[in-house]
């Protein structure tokens, strides 16, 4: 599967709603590259670390999509609702992609938009 193949895939099934976890390798690196900046290794403490994250989106919007080999960037929108109510947040992810899964997601976004 391609390296587009999957990300798309991990959208689509984010959209959706469902299975977008199964895309993640056992082994996935996720780094937010906001301040302070954080890293979480490994899927199990992904799901848990991002899960409230994951539960606030309401929608999102694949903006656009840049693929090099194993490495894409997504430029992405995200619809979000939390205890204060509704805002959005614009999102640039960086992931690397083997064997059919994503092994490495890192997110850039202005943190300006979420409740404090």
């Amino acid at each position: 599967m391609s390296t587009r193949n999957v990300i798309e895939r991990y959208f689509k099934a984010l959209e959706d709603k469902t299975g977008w976890d199964s895309l993640l390798s056992d082994d996935v690196v996720f780094t937010s590259f906001t301040a302070p900046n954080r890293q979480i290794k490994g899927k199990q403490a992904y799901m848990e670390g991002t899960k409230r994250f994951y539960s606030t989106i309401q929608s999102f919007e694949l903006r656009s999509l840049i693929v090099e080999g194993s490495k894409a960037c997504a430029l992405t929108r995200y619809q979000l609702k939390g205890p204060a109510g509704r805002f959005q947040s614009d999102v640039a992810e960086l992931f690397t992609a083997r064997d059919g899964k994503i092994d490495s997601l890192g997110i850039y976004f202005d943190s300006a938009p979420f409740p404090k």
